[in-house]
């Protein structure tokens, strides 16, 4: 604890100065559309991941009840990411207040849910049309790494990382209101 923050512990930065933090609602460092990119890409690992570990060697293949525990997984762990956000910017608001904002940050989570569901459909068709279990993880996690190479790829283009940089032989242009000329090397 520190004497100007009583609350503070030793390893507590101070608190952001008012004009610093971000508005109510909103997680500090963080837009929605990097929260939707995020839980897409969260949610496609976490059905990666689930999907592999849920196809047993020996056992007994049962792709619905399979489905069931990716669906159940992907929503349990998008309601505890979006409770842990909405307690790490806790403030004391009044009661129907940070109840509305716990909702707003549980909503914000939908796209990690959403991202498991092309693996949930996949097991749902594996069990209606009697795929084998090692197809099915093959051809789901070829399908999750598919989602994920376009979720790096659209990270990558919103980051302004979608164009090539000229080439070293390619003649430079002065900038437009250049008063001076460039030399080509």
């Amino acid at each position: 604890m520190t004497a100007d923050h009583p609350t503070a512990g030793p390893h507590t930065p101070p608190p952001a100065p008012a004009a610093e933090r971000a508005p109510r609602g909103v997680r500090p460092g963080h837009g929605h559309a990097a929260d939707w990119m995020f839980c897409g890409v969260y949610g496609t690992v976490l059905a990666s991941g689930l999907l592999a570990a849920l196809d047993e060697k020996g056992g007994t293949y049962t792709p619905f009840s399979d489905a069931t525990w990716v669906l159940v997984t992907a929503i349990t762990a998008a309601l505890a990411h979006g409770y842990a956000h909405h307690m790490s910017g806790h403030r004391q608001d009044p009661s129907r207040r940070r109840w509305r904002l716990l909702a707003v940050e549980l909503w914000h989570e939908w796209p990690m849910v959403a991202a498991a569901l092309p693996t949930v459909l996949l097991l749902v068709l594996a069990g209606t049309f009697g795929w084998d279990a090692p197809g099915t993880t093959a051809v789901g996690l070829g399908l999750n790494t598919a989602l994920l190479f376009g979720w790096g790829s659209v990270l990558s283009l919103r980051g302004g990382h979608g164009s090539c940089p000229p080439s070293p032989s390619a003649p430079r242009t002065p900038p437009s209101g250049s008063r001076s000329s460039w030399r080509t090397p």
